[in-house]
């Protein structure tokens, strides 16, 4: 786990030493409506009450109010344009809707958690626009201490040399030193710990979290319904004894895709489980019902495709450019193991639809595969459950019953147990 907690310190650098690192970059940032924020250990930390914009487009101010100062980096990004602000951790407590109409230079905003200790806001720009002005007012006469960003228009010319240093090659700075940051503690055992105990591990993977929202409908988050049922999942298989369970989240954190896989690799993990719940466009439709996807390089259909080109997509949202991080995946996925672990993950997909389907509502083609990022662990068999359709009202429904989340979780525990009792009884006879 050594590598994981580096990874949350540099990223914990990223957002609390900002000057000193370089910042990732994204290629693309696709409009998410924000919501208030879970409350999770708020006590400490900042609140922004309010936010708004105002201008046209040729000069365009953003203002939050907050309860008190606050330190904040701001930097303009690329193709497509976007300002980024990172602020140490707040507590959003702003409208619901927020940041979803734009106005002037800004198309429209978004603003979350990205990792304990740190938030972001993104703005998605209407065009190139320069950071004019930027800086923080403290509390006066009655009004609360504030953050203001003032942007103004300029040609792609002029846009260019206001980059991020780090998002242009010719004055990319080296990596400074930085203090550590704080890393939160989290489900995960170390190595040692692991060999000990010597129980499949099994890792939950609540999809989405901090920044990224999911999808969103009559006021519920899907990042909020998958890390209700992710929990109440870890608790079911804790309580039986026979696994260890891993969250890759346990809260309103923002984890990148890769380092949910890594998560369960560096465990050796027997059983990868990412819980997700989708929404289909109006113009596709009202499908409904759980899906369980595997990794394919060929979608089985386009709703499957679409889906997983969202989901790829959530790092981009949050602001990371780790799509094209190299990973050793591309190069042994023609090999004999990342084969035996498809056909391991089919099979437990294939289990988990008989065990669900007489339990929980089924999509009418329960079974599909696409090329989910997330699902590339080459040696730990990984599916992705969209539980529901957040934009049918009748999966809605079920979605925030604890009634219908007891059978669901208690249908996939099963499915769990008769996939991993035969692994292991297999595994012991070969030994």
């Amino acid at each position: 786990m050594a590598s994981r907690t580096n990874q949350r310190v540099l990223l914990g650098c990223v957002l609390l030493c900002a000057a000193a690192l370089p910042y990732a970059d994204s290629s693309r940032l696709s409009a998410a409506e924000s919501q208030p924020q879970p409350s999770v250990a708020v006590a400490n930390f900042p609140t922004a009450s309010a936010a708004r914009l105002a201008g046209d487009g040729k000069q365009t101010r953003f203002i939050l109010d907050i309860d008190q100062t606050v330190t904040f980096r701001a930097v303009t990004l690329a193709d497509p344009y976007r300002v980024v602000v990172d602020v140490p951790q707040v507590n959003f407590q702003l409208p619901a809707g927020t940041g979803s109409a734009g106005r002037g230079l800004v198309k429209a905003f978004r603003y979350g958690l990205v990792m304990p200790g740190g938030s972001r806001i993104v703005f998605d720009l209407t065009g190139p626009a320069k950071i004019a002005n930027s800086y923080v007012v403290d509390a006066a006469n009655g009004q609360p201490a504030r953050l203001v960003l003032e942007l103004e228009e300029v040609d792609r010319a002029a846009f260019m040399p206001s980059l991020a240093p780090e998002n242009r090659p010719e004055l990319r700075p080296a990596i400074a030193e930085a203090p550590p940051a704080t890393v939160p503690t989290t489900a995960t055992p170390d190595t040692a710990q692991q060999k000990a105990d010597g129980r499949p591990v099994v890792v939950i993977d609540p999809g989405h979290g901090g920044i990224d929202n999911g999808t969103q409908s009559s006021g519920e988050s899907e990042k909020n319904l998958v890390l209700a049922f992710g929990l109440a999942l870890r608790d079911r298989l804790e309580k039986a004894g026979k696994y260890r369970v891993v969250m890759t989240r346990d809260d309103d954190t923002f984890i990148p895709l890769n380092d949910r896989t890594k998560i369960a690799r560096n465990l050796k993990a027997a059983l990868f489980v990412s819980i997700h719940a989708d929404a289909l466009p109006r113009a596709e439709g009202d499908a409904q019902g759980a899906t369980i996807y595997t990794l394919s390089d060929k979608a089985s259909d386009a709703e499957a495709q679409r889906l997983a080109d969202a989901e790829n997509r959530a790092d981009a949202i949050a602001g990371f450019n780790l799509a094209e991080e190299p990973t050793d995946v591309a190069d042994i996925l023609i090999d004999l193991t990342q084969r035996e672990t498809r056909t391991f993950s089919n099979r437990f997909a294939r289990l988990l639809m008989g065990e669900m389907k007489s339990t929980v509502r089924m999509h009418k083609h329960p079974l599909k595969s696409a090329g989910f990022r997330v699902l590339k662990a080459p040696d730990v068999p990984s599916v992705l459950v969209e539980i529901g359709y957040v934009s049918n009202k009748g999966d809605l429904e079920h979605l925030v019953s604890e009634g219908w989340r007891s059978r669901a979780v208690g249908s996939m525990a099963q499915a769990i147990d008769g996939f991993l009792a035969k692994r292991m009884a297999t595994a012991g006879s070969s030994n």
